[in-house]
């Protein structure tokens, strides 16, 4: 098979048949072989709409079967995907449209209180910059008719028939697999957002090598919890399961009822996410009475993963396997632990080496990497692409960690998290890890804040499991017996919940600017 996506598709058909490929609750049911025909429908109406081969075509959507079928839709007429945050604002999500010059939208109108086209339409009028040519809306749930200057999702069917199959499988074959793909944008964790291209070969090869380290195959079902404007939803979520014929099954948001629904009633396998859902699958009142039997793999990260949650999730939730895994827009997945790791490799570490990628440890602990899966560059911005991968190929992460003998990555925070107590580094990992073994904890978050004496200090961000009463003096108790006194933090917060991003990594920069704030 060719290392494109269109090729994907085709090979899945002709592999997987009348298998089952897209499962979308209270949706429909896709077979292998007929998503392959409405993967063709939608190029071919992105054809009769003027897409041309090379195309930029934006996707700003939940995760649905509509999804889907827009992303690999695009990829077969020869365009490039850009996934959209369906978190942005319309000034948000317009300025990724204008910097990648999309010449489609895919875009959902009223959903949750949001109509995103029209806030989009609103974005532009007030920024004085054009909407995208086209612009397909897609009904999630619904809503009143469609936007004027829009064409809705029922509408392609008769935009496809103006234009041959063979025209649509002719774009799909010629495209390369060093074509760029798809343009991910970072979630801007630590400034403006960047777009992260790649191509075919390494999203497809980045995928593949995640699915044989799962072991996925065409008997697996995946609840995609993650979205698919991000690369673990889109690359570790969709192109795994075309790979490997496993069935895709999409939740639109994440709500914990609907995910323990999901897994009983669909027979779900296979369930990543970051730990905080496994935390709330072990905490529900009635999990008793769910029934997680199916379950065999789990791939969690992104943050820190408690030893005592890997077992429980292994105890109580049925999981076979447990694995943790790192990885960044510009690399998707760089290491990965592999299925018999024992749980405390699995929770100290985020695995060896995976999909091609060299590992090392540079200066200040940074965590660099290199591989033919990395990234091409950042759209349109040589500066911080020169300044994210050095001369010899090595991308600079803003991870610290360490290697072990064996070759495992241990995380231990992001540079800019670390901070100096006393002239001693701390990392707020090595602290969350400890305090994640205290009873009643559901997760943490450590921030160094200014003192005038030690410089720095810690402060702890909490959130209780539920029925559990926590008090600060207990908390720092524990600590104490477990750490260097220069990383024990000075003061703990109780909240209800700590501020994420999509894939789950807490916005320490949003604490920190409530710090300010107080101050």
């Amino acid at each position: 098979m060719q290392l494109t996506i269109p090729a994907a598709v085709t090979h899945a058909a002709r592999e997987f048949g009348d298998r089952t490929a897209l499962v979308e609750p209270d949706g429909p049911r896709l077979t292998y072989v007929e998503l392959r025909e409405q993967v063709r429908l939608v190029a071919r109406a992105l054809i009769a709409e003027g897409v041309a081969a090379g195309d930029r075509v934006a996707v700003w959507s939940p995760n649905t079967h509509h999804w889907v079928l827009a992303a690999l839709g695009a990829s077969y007429a020869g365009a490039t995907v850009v996934p959209v945050n369906t978190r942005y604002t319309g000034t948000e999500a317009l300025e990724v449209i204008d910097r990648t010059g999309s010449a489609c939208l895919f875009a959902t109108g009223p959903f949750l209180g949001v109509d995103r086209i029209a806030e989009l339409g609103a974005a532009a009028r007030a920024g004085d910059r054009p909407m995208p040519r086209v612009v397909v809306r897609i009904p999630v749930r619904a809503g009143p008719p469609g936007t004027p200057g829009t064409l809705d999702w029922a509408e392609l069917g008769e935009r496809a028939a103006t234009v041959p199959q063979r025209t649509a499988d002719e774009r799909a074959a010629a495209v390369d697999p060093d074509q760029i793909s798809d343009i991910l944008f970072t979630s801007g964790t630590t400034g403006r957002s960047k777009g992260a291209m790649s191509t075919h070969r390494q999203a497809l090869s980045v995928a593949a090598a995640w699915a044989d380290i799962g072991g996925l195959g065409p008997t697996d079902r995946y609840l995609v919890v993650n979205p698919f404007f991000h690369s673990f939803g889109f690359k570790a979520g969709i192109l795994v399961c075309l790979l490997s014929g496993a069935t895709i099954v999409p939740q639109v948001v994440f709500d914990i009822d609907r995910t323990l629904d999901l897994v009983a009633q669909e027979r779900i396998t296979v369930l990543p996410g970051p730990p905080t859902i496994y935390q709330a699958m072990l905490d529900h009142p009635d999990r008793a009475k769910r029934d997680t039997s199916t379950l065999r793999l789990a791939v969690t990260g992104a943050t820190t993963v408690p030893a005592v949650l890997v077992e429980r999730m292994s105890a109580e939730l049925s999981f076979e396997t447990v694995l943790t895994a790192y990885g960044l827009t510009e690399a998707v997945v760089a290491t990965m632990c592999r299925p018999g790791d024992p749980p405390e490799v699995v929770s100290a570490t985020s695995g060896r080496a995976a999909a091609g990628f060299e590992v090392k440890i540079g200066r200040s602990d940074e965590i660099l990497l290199r591989g033919p899966n990395l990234m091409l560059g950042y759209l349109d911005d040589p500066e911080a692409t020169a300044a994210a991968i050095d001369g010899d190929g090595w991308l600079h992460t803003g991870d610290a960690g360490r290697l072990d003998e064996a070759g495992y990555l241990t995380i231990t925070g992001r540079l800019v998290d670390m901070y100096i107590c006393g002239g001693f580094n701390v990392y707020p990992a090595e602290v969350e890890q400890v305090l994640a073994r205290l009873d009643g904890v559901a997760e943490s978050a450590v921030v160094g804040v200014p003192d005038p004496r030690l410089g720095e200090v810690g402060r702890a961000y909490l959130v209780a499991r539920p029925g559990h009463a926590l008090a600060e003096a207990d908390v720092l108790a524990f600590c104490r017996e477990r750490l260097a006194n220069y990383k024990v933090p000075r003061r703990v917060e109780f909240r209800d919940a700590l501020p994420r991003n999509p894939s789950g990594k807490v916005l320490k920069r949003q604490l920190m600017a409530e710090l300010r704030e107080e101050s």
